[in-house]
């Protein structure tokens, strides 16, 4: 998110960062700052993993794995709605070939 506009201060596990963002970019920083911390607090709430930086580590493994998964899923459907798209296709010109030999 960094750019050339104004910098924007966000709070992520009660710190605060100053962020620089592009204009008009601004809502949009804060609310992943949000969605991060809230993320973060979660994971520091579990009491399993103790340390800002090992709570960035796993939030940031969380998400990478949460993003692959759903790019996953999306690359399955569209390679299904491919395969539909064919047989439609195919049925399609099977008719019209029929049709066409109806009408010679």
């Amino acid at each position: 998110m960094s750019g050339s506009g104004e910098a924007v201060a966000v709070s992520i596990l009660g710190k605060e960062y100053r962020i620089s963002c592009e204009p008009g970019a601004e809502q949009e920083l804060v609310g992943a700052a949000r969605f991060l911390d809230a993320r973060m607090r979660e994971v520091r709430g579990s009491g399993k993993v103790i340390g800002t930086d090992r709570i960035a580590v796993m939030v940031a493994l969380n998400l990478a794995h949460e993003l692959l998964k759903e790019k996953s899923d999306q690359d399955s459907a569209a390679s299904s709605a491919n395969k539909r798209i064919r047989s439609l296709r195919e049925r399609i010109e099977i008719a019209l070939n029929d049709s066409t030999q109806l009408e010679l």
